[in-house]
């Protein structure tokens, strides 16, 4: 039963590798980006000339803020997912001052703030792994990935359809993960309203791009296609100007406060 279990975590990884192989047999996958890519690449540091612009600083701002929303649900899900119970108020300060540094310091090598993402929720909700070693082992991958250029221009080569594939489940945990946290909150008349509105607004109005068309560039960047950004904004704004009591008195309450 122990054997079944392992190999059973397994599955997302032999997914993509007997998708890969079934696609290279097929022809769908396109080496040509292989040809030019440069076997070792070392990180260049403060490759861009420092400038200190309002317009940037406002959106890496906004993007921070974003990001640490993120994180904040990721945590909050992977404790409840993948250790069968709530966060702590450490693991959720701890995550959010590790972005921030991680994001400082790649800032360094003229990259984007860095984010969480919730693949890896879904991941750890499907499989129920999470210990240091795991993560890690990640880590030394992304960094074999920028390294070696090579190497990440062969993973880059898994064509859509297999990742996609894959990944579906992964994606409907995430929903799934989501919902429960909501549950948790308890779905009062506030809760529903905050929840429908924030989710309807943040993914209608970013697949309608267009609706950012009025608003400055810098603006278009952080919220055109970013859901997230939009249903972070939401949220914030309904739980600031939305009354604590919303609930809906019934006739018999109504008659019994008479």
């Amino acid at each position: 039963m122990k054997a079944f279990s392992a190999w059973k975590q397994l599955s997302v990884l032999f997914g993509l590798i007997v998708g890969y192989i079934l696609a290279v047999c097929m022809h769908m996958v396109d080496f040509s980006s292989l040809a030019g890519t440069s076997l070792i690449a070392i990180p260049q540091l403060m490759p861009f000339r420092m400038e200190f612009r309002p317009d940037a600083i406002v959106s890496v701002v906004l993007i921070f803020l974003v990001s640490a929303t993120e994180i904040i649900g990721d945590t909050s899900a992977l404790a409840a997912s993948g250790l069968g119970r709530d966060v702590t108020e450490k693991e959720t300060s701890g995550s959010i001052a590790c972005d921030g540094f991680i994001s400082s310091l790649s800032s360094v090598f003229g990259c984007l703030p860095i984010t969480s993402f919730s693949q890896n929720v879904g991941l750890v909700a499907m499989t129920k792994v999470v210990n240091r070693f795991t993560i890690a082992t990640g880590a030394v991958i992304m960094i074999l990935a920028g390294v070696f250029p090579m190497f990440g221009a062969l993973l880059a080569t898994l064509p859509d359809a297999v990742l996609g594939g894959c990944t579906i489940m992964m994606f409907g945990t995430i929903v799934v993960s989501g919902l429960q946290m909501i549950s948790k909150c308890d779905f009062s008349q506030r809760n529903t309203v905050i929840a429908a509105l924030s989710l309807s607004i943040g993914l209608g109005f970013t697949q309608c791009a267009d609706l950012f068309a009025i608003f400055p560039q810098m603006v278009q960047t952080v919220f055109a296609q970013n859901c997230v950004a939009v249903v972070f904004v939401v949220a914030i704004v309904l739980n600031l100007i939305l009354p604590q009591n919303m609930e809906a008195e019934h006739p018999a309450q109504s008659e019994n406060a008479k």
